[in-house]
This record gives C-alpha cells, sequence and structure tokens, in this order.
C-alpha cells in the first residue's frame, strides 16, 4: 500500500465550489429524514451524512463515458454526478417523473444519460458489475473507466474477492472505491475483520492500494485523481476512504452499538465542518458566505421537494410495463 498524493493549498474559490457541492448534498439528506418521518418517503432510506466529502472529491474527476456503480447509500453519488435533484427527489417519493419513473426508489437510482448504474440493495452486489462494465468497455475499445463504489462491509463477501481478482488477472479499467465507515450496518470493522486494514488488501490481488482521508474533500480529490489516471494507465485499483456515517445505517436502525458520545465526536470531524472552519482560519470563507451557500442548499431542496409534490403516481395500469422488453433486438 502507498499514501495517496497532497493537494494543493486552498483557494476560495475551491473552498466555495466544494462547500456548496457538499451542502447541496447534506440538505437534500436532511429533508430526506424529515420527509420519511412525515411518510411521504416510505420503504428503506439510507443517508450519506458524514460521506458527502467522497462523492464530491472524486465523482467529477471521472469523464462523462466512465461508468458508476453505487451502493444503496446512493444519493450523494448521484447529484454529484449531475443528476437533477427534482427527479433525484421524486425518486424518493415513487413519482413518474422520478429518474426511474418512480420504480427504483431510494436504493435503485438508475441514470443512462450520465452512465450511473444505480445503487444495489445487495451488499457487495455492484462488484461484479463493475467488472463486467469495464470488461465490456474495452472490448468495444472505449477509454472510459467504471467506478465502483461499496462499503468496508462488502469486503467480506465472497463478491469482493471475486471482482478483484478478475479484474486484476484481465487488467481492468476499474477503480473499486471502498467507503469505509467502520459499521457494516450494526457491526463494527475490528468485529468482522481480523485485517482491518482494507486499502492493504490490494496487494493480494496484485494491485495497487490507497488509503485517504476520507472526511478531507480535498485530499479524496487529490487521491481520486491519482488513482484513476492509474486505472486509466492499465489497471484496477482500491481506493479506501475512511469516513463515518453521522445517521444510523437507516431509519429503521436504533443505532444500539454506538455511543452519543462517538457520533458526536466525529460530527466535530465531519467534512463540512471541518473544512467551513478551516477556510475560515485562512481567510478563505466568511459566516455570511457559509449562509449563503446553506440558503442556496435549502432553496434547492425546497424546489425538488415541489417538483416532487407536483409530479403524479404512476396509473395502476402502467405497473406491469418494463417486466418484459416492449422491443426485442435484432
Amino acid at each position: 500500500m502507498s499514501g495517496a498524493a497532497v493537494p494543493p493549498p486552498l483557494d476560495r474559490e475551491r473552498v466555495i465550489a466544494a462547500l456548496a457541492a457538499m451542502l447541496r448534498i447534506r440538505q437534500f439528506e436532511e429533508r430526506c429524514a424529515r420527509l420519511y418521518g412525515e411518510q411521504k418517503i416510505r420503504g428503506f432510506l439510507h443517508l450519506c451524512n458524514g460521506q458527502e466529502a467522497i462523492a464530491v472529491g472524486l465523482v467529477p474527476q471521472l469523464r462523462p463515458a466512465d461508468a458508476i456503480v453505487a451502493t444503496y447509500r446512493e444519493h450523494g453519488h448521484a447529484l454529484a454526478r449531475g443528476i437533477a435533484m427534482g427527479p433525484l427527489m421524486a425518486e424518493m417519493y415513487g413519482r413518474r417523473d422520478g429518474v426511474c419513473g418512480g420504480r427504483g426508489g431510494s436504493m435503485h437510482v438508475f441514470d443512462a444519460a450520465t452512465n450511473f448504474y444505480g445503487g444495489n440493495a445487495i451488499v457487495g452486489g455492484g462488484l461484479p458489475l463493475a467488472v463486467g462494465l469495464a470488461l465490456a468497455a474495452t472490448r468495444q475499445g472505449g477509454t472510459g473507466i467504471a467506478a465502483c463504489f461499496f462499503g468496508e462491509g462488502a469486503v467480506a463477501e465472497g463478491e469482493f474477492h471475486e471482482s478483484m481478482n478478475l479484474a486484476s488477472l484481465w487488467k481492468l479499467p476499474v477503480l473499486f472505491v471502498c467507503e469505509n465507515n467502520l459499521y457494516a450496518m450494526g457491526t463494527a470493522l475490528e468485529r468482522s475483520e481480523a485485517a482491518t486494514d482494507v486499502a492493504a488488501k490490494a496487494g493480494n490481488y496484485g494491485m495497487r492500494g490507497l488509503a485517504v482521508d476520507g472526511m478531507d474533500v480535498f485530499a479524496v480529490e487529490a487521491a481520486a485523481r491519482e488513482a484513476i489516471d492509474a486505472v486509466r494507465r492499465g489497471g484496477p485499483v482500491l481506493l479506501e476512504c475512511r469516513t463515518y456515517r453521522l445517521r444510523a445505517h437507516s431509519m429503521y436502525d436504533a443505532q444500539l452499538y454506538r455511543s452519543r458520545d462517538e457520533v458526536s465526536a466525529w460530527q466535530d470531524r465531519g467534512p463540512i465542518v471541518t473544512l467551513t472552519r478551516r477556510a475560515k482560519a485562512l481567510g478563505l470563507l466568511t459566516e455570511q458566505d457559509f449562509q449563503q451557500l446553506l440558503a442556496a442548499a435549502e432553496a434547492e431542496v425546497d424546489a425538488a421537494v415541489a417538483f416532487a409534490e407536483a409530479s403524479a403516481l404512476e396509473p395502476a395500469e402502467a405497473l406491469t410495463r418494463h417486466v418484459y422488453a416492449e422491443r426485442l433486438p435484432r
């Protein structure tokens, strides 16, 4: 395992852009939590509060032709990829103007236009899909890569080992991104893995492994650029982003496995808090700047909710659509 690249010095423009992007995600997630309590969003809901720096730091480094395979904690990845917030919120509502027509919901956002191959309700289920997408791109003579997000809990799954092995064996352009938030649902990493250094596992498959502070958006950005360049030059890379989810695993999670003091300590290390504090200390950001960014994010979320609530439910007679192909390939 080797260390990741050192990010360049901060400047005001980069700080403003990164904070704006992370606040968009945070406010979207906070509103989703509230709407879930109001029973306007139903089913399973997994929020990425605390992990925003990974999506914001990494996803913009990818090219439009690159494929993204996400997890069920995918809203931040989708927003960072450029999926419009209105249709994304409508998908949370299960409405027909949602990204997937209301059929995917929170865990299965898919958008062909942005090469966003969606979330997956199966832990580790996206790993072989990313390998397949990278294999297809290679065989079709394309230049795109596949970026696959997964949590540290997926490292215990067979798909992780099979996918890492095949990607390395066939020298496929896959960036494996482990969002290590320390808890696989309610199981702490040290209780499920004898070797807790996820990035070090890359060496077992003859590929490079990098580890980065997933709470530092610019550290993630620098590491992502280095890792993506390495993938494009010839083979897979494993990037471990060490982070922490500030909310429960899902809205059904009572969080009996961790203390309030632990969560509070990590909140003080969250990506938005730490960047804001650092930028203010350097004179690159004022409290007024921050409040303006927050207000803009809240206004965008308000508009997204209005869009979702104005969208109709799909009529019952259309519920059997998309079960079978409507046009057979020639």
